[in-house]
Formats: C-alpha cells, structure tokens, sequence
C-alpha cells in the first residue's frame, strides 16, 4: 500500500469484516490444550484485528484475561465495540513489537509477517511468564514446487518459506516448538466467506484504488482455492528453550 488512496482502499475493504485472516476457535483449544493452558491465564492477542479470536482466547481461560492490541483505529474500535464490557479484556491501539507486562500466551494469528519470526520472538521474550508459550501463524509453502500463479502472487513476501525454513528461524530466535499443524480449510473459509461478500458490494462503482484492492483480495482467495496444497498457514506453538 503505496499511496493514501490505496491505504483508504484497503480499510474500505476489510471494515467490519469479522476477522483478518484465516482462523476458527479449534486452532486456539488446540494450542491452548497443548501447552495446557491455565483457566486464570493471561493472554496477548497481539495485532488482534477486529478480535476475531478474542471470544475463543477467554474459552480456553475462562477466568483469565486478554490483551487485545493493534495499531489500526478502525480495528481497534471494532474489537471495543464488542469486547468493552467485559472485564476480561482490554484493547489497545499499541505497536505488537512492544507487548507489556508477562504473559503465559502470546496468540498472534497471521501478522508476524509484518516484522518477521525471529524479530518477533525475540522481543516477545521479554513478555512471557516463566514458561508462557508463543502461538502465532504464518503463511507457508508446503511444497517445493509451487505453481506460477502461487509464486506470482507471494512474490511480493520473497521471506515466504516452507515448514523447514519457518523452524530454522523458530531455533535462531532461541525457541523450542512444541506443536505445529496446517490450518484447515475451515479456518481459510471463515476468513474468506465474509471477505467474498464485501467485495462484491464494493465492486459496482469502484474507483480504480478500490477495484485494484479487490481484484487483489480476490486473486488470494482463488489462488488458495485452487492450490490450497501448496501454500497456506502453518500454526506453531513455541516456547523459549
């Protein structure tokens, strides 16, 4: 996103969609049971969106707390307008880079790719709890022969890399893992779903920033559709070794 009017765009899109990325509540239990999360736990949700995964965060620690944060207003409003009466959860307008206070989970779905992995754990260290786990999600190749239309899409994320590469950079930021699985396709329709419905209300009339945002949005959707087994999310769940 170059230009104001592309940025514009692209919020104008994603407003008020329910989520902003490929995720169901099944992927936080599994991470939750996995590291057997406690029910009083604390929890960062960090580049939270419109906290998407805020509700499934307090079933896995029911008499915990959530640290919803992200740095886009629009998304921020969003989280309050459907979490601010619940003392269980606190959102921010706040730089994912710099999480306060210690947490026993730090859930990032889909945004560590903003900063990268090893830039990520390394200054999330600092925010765990003594044995507090990180979950985050990435986009991932799960083969090493992708087709073009995959290939032209990422190009523009040239770190995109494949289970191996996301582990070797797990290990150099000094993390153990303790899980990993392939987001299902579930959790890519639930993002996708919501998302095919906005773009076609925005599309009559667009402008040319708009129509281009949309053509991109669509263009993922149908690359993942149509070649869902050779890219798509990895969930791992980490732990400082």
């Amino acid at each position: 996103m170059d230009t104001e009017a592309e940025r514009a765009a692209f919020f104008k899109l994603h407003s008020d969609l329910p989520r902003e990325g490929p995720g169901v509540a099944e992927d936080v239990g599994w991470a939750a049971d996995l590291i057997d999360l406690p029910r009083h736990a604390e929890i960062a949700d960090a580049a939270c969106g419109p906290g998407g995964d805020i509700a499934a965060l307090l079933a896995a620690a029911p008499e915990g707390h959530v640290t919803a944060l992200d740095l886009h207003a629009g998304f921020v409003a969003q989280a309050r307008a459907r979490w601010g009466g619940d003392d269980r959860v606190t959102t921010l307008k706040a730089d994912m880079t710099r999480i306060k206070n210690r947490h026993d989970l730090i859930w990032c779905a889909g945004a560590v790719y903003f900063i990268g992995i090893e830039t990520a754990l390394r200054g999330w260290r600092e925010a765990l709890k003594p044995g507090g786990a990180v979950a985050f999600s990435e986009v991932c190749w799960f083969t090493d022969t992708p087709c073009e239309r995959p290939r032209a899409f990422w190009k523009s994320y040239p770190a995109m890399t494949d289970r191996a590469g996301i582990d070797a950079r797990i290990h150099a930021a000094g993390y153990e893992i303790i899980g990993q699985r392939q987001l299902a396709d579930a959790a890519w329709e639930a993002y996708f779903g919501p998302l095919d419905a906005r773009i076609a209300a925005l599309r009559p009339g667009a402008d040319a920033a708009l129509a281009a945002v949309l053509d991109e949005a669509e263009e993922e959707a149908a690359c993942w559709r149509n070649h869902r087994d050779e890219w798509g999310y990895l969930l791992s769940v980490v732990r400082p070794a």
